[in-house]
C-alpha cells in the first residue's frame, strides 16, 4: 500500500478528526477529547505542524506537533499520533513519525517530547528520563527525543491537553 505525507490543508479539519476519534475509540488510554485535541490546537494558534498521510484520496493518519518545555527548555510535543485502525500496522504511523522528527530538528528547539507507549516509541529513540517530571496522569509515560543536553525539569504541555 502507497500513501502520501503532506502538511494539512484547510478543509482536512472533518478528516483529522475522524482519524483521531477511530484511532483511540475503544483504547483504553483514549477518552472522547482526543478527537477534539487538533482543533483546539489549531483554534489556539499552537499547531506548530500537522502532517496527514493520505491514500487514494482519504486521510489515514495525522500527527501533530506543539509548543512544550521542559524546566527552561524549548521542546516540541508529538501528540496525537493517530492511524485509522484497518491500516494500522503497515508503517503509516512510522512514516508520519519520521517526517514529523525530521521537520522537529528543523524549529530550533532543544528537542520532543510526548506522552505515550514505552515501547512503540523507543524504536524512534524517545526515552524516559529521571532528570524529567510531570505533575499530571500519566508521568510514567513521558517521554524525550532530545537534540541538545540532557532534559531537565517538569513538562508543560500547551493548556488545551488540560482542557
Amino acid at each position: 500500500m502507497k500513501w502520501k505525507i503532506r502538511q494539512e490543508t484547510e478543509g482536512d479539519e472533518v478528516a483529522i478528526t475522524q482519524v483521531v476519534a477511530r484511532a483511540f475509540e475503544g483504547k483504553s488510554y483514549g477518552d472522547e477529547n482526543d478527537a477534539k485535541l487538533v482543533d483546539a490546537l489549531r483554534d489556539a494558534g499552537a499547531l506548530v505542524l500537522s502532517l496527514v498521510a493520505a491514500h487514494k484520496g482519504q486521510i489515514i493518519g495525522q500527527v501533530a506537533l506543539s509548543p512544550a518545555k521542559i524546566g527552561e527548555g524549548r521542546y516540541l510535543c508529538v501528540g496525537p499520533l493517530a492511524v485509522l485502525p484497518e491500516h494500522q500496522r503497515k508503517g503509516v504511523g512510522t512514516g508520519l513519525m519520521g517526517h514529523a522528527l525530521g521537520v522537529a530538528q528543523v524549529y530550533g528547539r532543544d528537542g520532543v517530547v510526548l506522552q505515550g507507549d514505552l515501547n512503540y516509541y523507543a524504536r524512534f529513540g524517545f526515552e524516559t528520563f529521571p532528570s524529567v517530571s510531570y505533575a499530571g496522569e500519566g508521568a510514567q509515560f513521558i517521554q524525550v527525543l532530545p537534540f541538545k543536553g540532557t532534559p531537565s525539569g517538569e513538562v508543560k504541555f500547551h493548556p488545551v491537553f488540560s482542557g
